[in-house]
């Protein structure tokens, strides 16, 4: 062991969080949590501890140990979570034994919405969470989470009285109707955004709907959601999922590294990705995810609708780092401290040519190109600067062309995939959004030309028969039965020719 390691365990603080194996390379090996890093950690290098063939490997590679202080145990949970993802430390997959992680499923959409955990998610319709490596560690935040967010874990047949979780208020009470599938779904979508990250911005929500109930002298409305309130705070003090309030960021290794490359000024607390989804111009839409301490935040996530669609990914971006860094925007959301650019050479000029007529002149800006996973750097509009001496510390080189440089990384290199983790999931809610819109497009172009069929009767059709395409196939009788006698003449007039095309 060396004598770095050694002074490093030895100022190891009595605090829980997430540490870092790493091997001589400076490769993150393994990431793991802790209640009290002191002695988790150290059990490492005790020689007396039996272990595994898997676990002596791991620790005959440890060189070095980095860690994280968090203010929970289950805080630290969910920060190894992302950690991991970002990372991929090879030994936290030799280290499973082939378990699955665990998942957080939450079917949204259902009549009967239930909330529990899973290791195989499906492609079902529900919304996934995770992964996360315990789920001893899941279940418990979940049980507490439910004393604040009450929710339905299952559902009987049959059952048609509350259950005994209702009376203890752990759960909505549908069976019985003492909650409106409406407000438990509102519920839920509280509990979705803690989960995720967004605790605070549910608190002022709530605080502020609170006032307006208190107004309007509803004042026991106002009272369930200050109790409610009053419990999502005491939560604070025992699980917090929105690990960028605690972390240390000067001990992310990605973010280190991406200042000494570009040789920012301070770390980027703020970090904005952008992507650009359409399909051969229309429904052009743009996605902006934001990273918090190098931290998913996706309660800051925004999307947009380009006010014209345009088979023109440049003049999109252009559009949407325009409307971005409008004065009315920068007051809502603040500055990015960089901007990431899902796209090569043309893509980050002109999101460089809107920041620049914006006057925002200091916001760094470098762009990923897909095939080869290089950083793209204006040489003299991006307004970071390329370290040459880290650039071949880290191993890497790069290319030159007028304007340009293009940085080639290890892809192995922790900045690399903090770097994919932020396009990826730029690309994610992009391509997410541009569906709906799609979808909706599709939906209405059929039905929204027929008279007589307005939003209100289209809403009756789409929930009978699911789609446009099950309402062609429906029988007259069933189309009659949801709107009437009257209304089915004229629709099953224009729907005619669509069902003659089905049939060729």
């Amino acid at each position: 062991m060396s004598q770095l390691l050694t002074d490093k365990l030895k100022s190891l603080p009595d605090r829980p969080g997430v540490y870092f194996h790493k091997d001589k390379t400076g490769q993150i090996i393994y990431v793991g949590k802790a209640a009290v890093l002191r002695n988790r950690v150290r059990q490492y290098f005790q020689q007396s501890r039996n272990r595994d063939a898997k676990t002596e490997a791991l620790v005959s590679e440890i060189d070095d140990v980095d860690w994280m202080v968090v203010d929970s145990e289950l805080d630290a949970l969910f920060l190894e979570a992302e950690m991991i993802r970002r990372y991929m430390p090879r030994y936290n997959i030799l280290l499973r034994d082939d378990k699955s992680m665990t998942y957080i499923r939450i079917d949204y959409d259902s009549n009967f919405p239930t909330v529990t955990t899973t290791r195989r998610p499906l492609d079902d319709g529900a919304k996934y969470f995770g992964p996360y490596l315990s789920s001893y560690g899941v279940n418990q935040a979940l049980k507490l989470l439910r004393r604040v967010f009450p929710f339905a874990i299952k559902q009987t047949p049959g059952q048609k009285r509350a259950t005994l979780h209702y009376h203890l208020g752990l759960d909505p009470g549908l069976e019985e109707g003492r909650t409106s599938l409406e407000d438990y779904r509102a519920n839920l979508r509280k509990l979705i955004s803690v989960i995720q990250g967004g605790r605070q911005t549910i608190a002022k929500d709530m605080e502020k709907e609170m006032k307006n109930l208190a107004k309007l002298s509803q004042f026991e409305e106002a009272a369930k959601i200050r109790n409610q309130l009053f419990a999502l705070q005491r939560l604070s003090k025992q699980v917090i999922f929105s690990d960028k309030e605690f972390m240390e960021i000067s001990k992310d290794h990605a973010l280190n590294e991406l200042v000494e490359l570009l040789e920012l000024v301070d770390f980027p607390k703020r970090i904005e990705g952008y992507d650009i989804s359409h399909m051969q111009g229309t429904d052009v839409v743009a996605s902006m995810v934001v990273f918090t301490n190098g931290v998913s935040n996706k309660g800051e996530y925004r999307k947009f609708k380009t006010k014209i669609d345009h088979n023109n990914d440049f003049y999109n971006m252009n559009e949407t780092i325009k409307r971005r860094l409008s004065e009315k925007n920068r007051k809502s959301w603040g500055v990015p401290s960089l901007v990431l650019i899902d796209g090569g050479k043309g893509q980050l000029d002109a999101a460089i040519q809107a920041r620049n007529n914006a006057g925002c002149l200091k916001i760094p800006f470098i762009g990923l190109a897909k095939r080869e996973e290089q950083i793209v750097i204006h040489k003299t509009l991006s307004n970071v600067r390329l370290s040459l001496d880290y650039l071949h510390k880290m191993g890497g080189f790069y290319e030159e062309t007028d304007d340009f440089l293009l940085v080639n990384i290890p892809h192995s290199a922790n900045l690399v995939k903090l770097l994919q983790r932020i396009r990826d999931e730029s690309h994610r809610f992009a391509v997410s959004y541009h569906s709906v819109l799609k979808g909706k497009r599709q939906t209405s172009s059929l039905l929204d030309e027929i008279p007589t069929i307005g939003p209100a009767t289209r809403k009756k059709l789409l929930k009978a028969f699911g789609s446009v395409r099950g309402i062609l196939m429906a029988t007259d009788q069933e189309i009659a039965s949801v709107v009437g006698d009257r209304k089915s003449v004229v629709l099953l007039k224009y729907l005619q020719s669509e069902r003659q095309r089905l049939k060729k």
